[in-house]
C-alpha cells in the first residue's frame, strides 16, 4: 500500500507556526506514525494571512456561530477565517486526504469542547474551531481526530484502523465500481467491522444480499455510509472477545483439547485486562498458517495496521 495522505494542524509537526512563534510538536506523529503517511500540513491563522506571531485569539458568543476575536484588540477575524476555510476544504480535495489530524483546543482547528467565551467573559468547552467545523461539513466520511485524544491508546488504534480502512476504500472506488469488488473488500473487513458494531456487520451483509436491487453507485454509497458508522464505534475489549471465539471456531477440527483449552484461557485473560489484545491475535494468527485457513488470512482484522506500530500491545 502506498503512503496514506493524511492532513495535519502543522504546529503538530514542529512547524513554528502558532501565535506566539512557537510549535507544538507530537513525535508519535512526526516520528512513528510519520513512517507511514504522507503529511499535508495545515495552518489555518498563519495560511488565512493573519502573521506569525499574531495576537491570541478565542471564540466568543453564540456557540452554533462563533466569532473568532482577538483577545486584546477584540478584533473580528471570523469572516476572513471562514473565506479562507471554505476555499481551503475545496483545495483539499485534490489532496485525496484519508483524514486530519487537528490540534486540540484551537479556536480554528479544534475539533471538539473548545472555550466559547459568553458576554461575561466566561468560558464554557462547547465549541468547534471554524476550520475544523469547515473540514468535517466537507468531509463528512472522512476519519478525524485530535491529537490530545490520541495519547489514549484505544482511540488511537481506532483512528489509525480507519485511516488504513479509509485509504483501501479509496483504492476500491478508484477504477470501475464493481458488485464483485465490493464483496471481496467486505469480506476481508468483515472481522474487523463486528469489532466495532455486530449490528452494522449484518446490516452491510444484508446489503451485499440484495446488492443487484440497487444501481452501483447508490449500493457502494450506502455500504460507505454505513461502514464508517460502524468504524467510528469503540472496538471493546467485550466486542473483540466475540471476534476472538468466533474465530476459534473455524479450528474446532483441528484443535487438540488442550490447544482449544489454552486459547480460551488466554481470551479470558485478555477479556480481565490481564494481557493485551496483541498475545491472542498473535495465537490465532499463529493456528492460521498453521492450518492455512485462506479465508483468514484474508482478514484485516489480524494485520488492520503496521505491526510496528505496536498498537495492539496496549489495547
Amino acid at each position: 500500500m502506498e503512503k496514506i495522505r493524511l492532513g495535519i494542524s502543522a504546529c503538530l509537526l514542529g512547524e513554528n507556526v502558532r501565535f506566539d512563534g512557537g510549535h507544538k510538536l507530537d513525535r508519535f506523529l512526526r516520528d512513528t506514525l510519520g513512517k507511514f503517511v504522507d503529511y499535508v500540513p495545515v495552518c489555518p491563522e498563519a495560511e488565512c494571512g493573519l502573521g506569525i506571531p499574531r495576537e491570541a485569539m478565542h471564540l466568543e458568543g453564540d456557540p452554533a456561530v462563533p466569532r473568532l476575536i482577538t483577545v486584546r484588540t477584540k478584533r473580528d477575524f471570523t469572516d476572513q477565517m471562514l473565506q479562507w476555510a471554505n476555499e481551503k476544504v475545496r483545495d483539499l480535495e485534490r489532496e485525496n486526504l484519508c483524514g486530519f489530524i487537528f490540534k486540540s483546543d484551537s479556536p480554528s482547528s479544534g475539533m471538539e469542547r473548545v472555550k466559547v467565551y459568553d458576554a461575561n467573559n466566561m468560558p464554557r468547552r462547547i465549541g468547534i474551531g471554524l476550520f475544523a467545523a469547515a473540514f468535517m461539513r466537507h468531509f463528512p466520511l472522512l476519519p478525524v481526530e485530535e491529537e490530545g485524544r490520541l495519547h489514549d491508546p484505544m482511540l488511537r488504534e481506532n483512528f489509525i484502523e480507519r485511516i488504513f480502512v479509509a485509504q483501501r476504500w479509496r483504492d476500491l472506488t478508484e477504477g470501475r465500481k464493481k458488485i464483485g469488488n465490493l464483496i471481496e473488500f467486505h469480506a476481508r473487513h468483515k472481522l474487523l467491522i463486528m469489532a466495532h458494531s455486530p449490528k452494522h456487520a449484518n446490516a452491510l451483509g444484508k446489503l451485499l444480499a440484495n446488492s443487484k436491487q440497487l444501481p452501483v453507485d447508490e449500493l457502494y454509497s450506502q455500504y460507505h455510509e454505513m461502514l464508517v458508522q460502524a468504524l467510528k464505534l469503540k472496538a471493546t475489549v467485550k466486542k473483540h472477545t466475540n471476534v476472538l471465539q468466533h474465530l476459534m471456531g473455524y479450528f474446532k477440527k483441528h484443535l487438540s483439547s488442550d490447544e482449544k483449552r489454552e486459547l480460551l484461557e488466554i481470551f479470558e485473560h485478555y477479556y480481565q485486562g490481564h494481557l493485551p489484545l496483541v498475545v491472542p491475535v498473535t495465537l490465532i494468527g499463529h493456528y492460521v498458517r498453521k492450518y492455512d485457513q485462506p479465508y483468514l488470512r484474508e482478514q484485516y482484522y489480524l494485520n488492520p495496521h503496521p505491526i510496528e506500530l505496536q498498537l495492539r500491545n496496549h489495547a
